[in-house]
This record gives structure tokens, sequence and C-alpha cells, in this order.
């Protein structure tokens, strides 16, 4: 069941608009008034953005990543800006920077930042890429495809350190003390595998609805792993999920059968229980939403958790 719905929830997000380009800007901020788009059948273009080609030399796979930036950028040439990097990114990146920008219409309510999508290794099935770069283990779900390949995540977070966020550091102006993740569903449980080997990889962390289930909650065993050799967890942290992700077996409003849920609030219980200074914890069950659609609600207040100009 919770296989089907890592599927469904990327066939349904992806379905909308798609970035095109390689390597070469469209336009490097936003303009005030919209640029009329090319025609004739043509694919609808992200105003505003870049795609730009990072392979990964260790793998041999190519990937890219999306860029955008803030309206400021070009005319604010000393400033720094936080970097919010998203999994997924072909159907995140176009949902998150439209409520980056939302969200400041009527005055600002959260920083201008730079927002980099991570693609999907080029030439692969999203759902291929996903399984293998976002999970830690190779013991995948019981209703995996025959062959399917798992638990290659921390080669891919490998990746993002040594290929991705150096990149994105020489190419543009960030602020190397904002650098913040997000990722939903399995993209989360990548996420969550970061916060507990390599913490200061990224600054913040939105983790929605985390895989928690994954290979008899493995990162439930991270947690307790690194609380054995640490004193401190130095992270900012949002923590969502949807409450029909429950477990309740009959209503098919809800899971049928694991308890993102629960899980979710056990992995609260036991960063708190740590005590850790300088770790800031928010962790919500949003009501009315499963897993499919409590995405663009909790990128919203995840944005407004680690962004807030307040």
């Amino acid at each position: 069941m919770q296989h089907n719905i890592q599927n469904i929830l990327l066939a349904a997000l992806m379905a909308g608009v798609s970035v095109t380009g390689t390597g070469t800007a469209t336009q490097t901020y936003a303009q005030s008034a919209p640029k009329a788009q090319a025609g004739e059948g043509r694919a609808y273009e992200i105003i505003g953005s870049e795609v730009w080609d990072v392979p990964d030399p260790v793998s041999g796979r190519g990937y890219q990543v999306f860029v955008a930036l803030p309206p400021s950028y070009a005319t604010q040439p000393n400033r720094r800006y936080p970097v919010l990097y998203v999994t997924d990114a072909d159907y995140a990146f176009p949902i998150i920077r439209q409520i980056g920008r939302r969200l400041n219409v009527e005055g600002p309510q959260i920083k201008e930042f730079i927002l980099v999508g991570l693609s999907y290794a080029k030439g692969e099935d999203g759902k291929v890429s996903r399984q293998r770069d976002y999970t830690p283990t190779p013991r995948g779900p019981s209703t995996a495809t025959a062959g399917a390949v798992h638990g290659e995540g921390k080669a891919y977070q490998h990746y993002l350190a040594d290929q991705v966020k150096p990149f994105i550091a020489t190419r543009y102006r960030t602020d190397p003390a904002a650098s913040f993740f997000l990722g939903h569903s399995y993209g989360s449980l990548l996420g969550a595998q970061i916060l507990l080997t390599q913490p200061d990889l990224f600054n913040g962390y939105v983790l929605g609805s985390p895989s928690l289930w994954y290979d008899k909650r493995h990162a439930l065993k991270l947690e307790e792993m690194y609380a054995k050799n640490n004193k401190d967890l130095s992270a900012k942290v949002y923590l969502y999920v949807g409450a029909y992700e429950a477990l309740r077996k009959g209503d098919r409003r809800y899971n049928q059968s694991v308890d993102m849920v629960a899980d979710n609030k056990a992995f609260e219980a036991a960063l708190k229980s740590r005590h850790y200074p300088n770790l800031q914890l928010k962790s919500v069950v949003l009501e009315d939403e499963d897993h499919l659609t409590v995405a663009p609600r909790g990128f919203t207040q995840g944005l407004k958790y680690l962004l807030s100009v307040r």
C-alpha cells in the first residue's frame, strides 16, 4: 500500500508544469511583467528559472539542478541569500517557487531565498531514481517491483555534499549559514538520514510525511545511534504529516498498512527526549490531509518556520 502511495504521489504531482533547458538561464530574476511564452504548442517554461547539468562523477549518472533566484537578486549585488534545496524537483520546484513568492505578496512573511531543485537522474523514470537515491538500505518494501534498486541514499548524500552544494556556492551569492533542505515522503526519508548522519550539511530541515516505516523503521535506529555518540544536534527541524496518514483499516481516507502519524510522533518524541541544546523542533499533524494532499500545505508552513522574517 505504502509503495503504491509513493508512486501515486509522484504521478499526480509530476503531471503539472515542467522546467526546460540545459545549462543556460531563461532569465535571472522575476520581472514585474510576465514574459510571453513561446506558442505553437511548445512546452510551458518557468520564467526566471535556470537549469544546470551537475553530473555525479562517482556513479557516472547525469543529474540536473533547477535554480530560481529571488526577485531582488539582480538589484542587490552585495546581498547574500539563504538557499533551499528540494528533492523531487520535477513537481516540488514549481510549487515551492510560487508558494515562496505568494507568501510575500502583501508584505514580507519570509526571507527571499535561492531555490534549488534536485532532479532525478537523466534518462530515468522518477520512481527508479527516488527509490534508489532517497532510501537508506537495500531492503525495499515487499511491494517493490522485482529488480528494483534501493539503498543508495548515502551515495546520493555524498553527491549533494561534494558536487551540488559546491556548484551552487561558486555560482551564486549564498549565505553559508542559511542552507536548508526540504523533502516529502522518500525525499524526507533522505533528509532524516542526512540530519542523523551529517547534520551540519544543512542548517534547517523540512521533513514532510517521512517514510519512517522504511526497512522496519531504520531511521529511528539511526536516531538511536546518533544519540549514543552525540550530545547536541544543531538544526532547525519542521516535521509535518497529514492526519489521514494514520493507520485505520476499513476507512479508505486513512492509510491501510502503515501508521505514519504514529511514526512521526515517535520520531518527535525521541528527538525531544535527548534535550539537545541547539535543536529547534516543531512537529504538526495537519488535519483533513492525506499523503497526496498534504505536501503544498506542509511546504507553506515549513517555509514560514525556516525563513520567517519575524
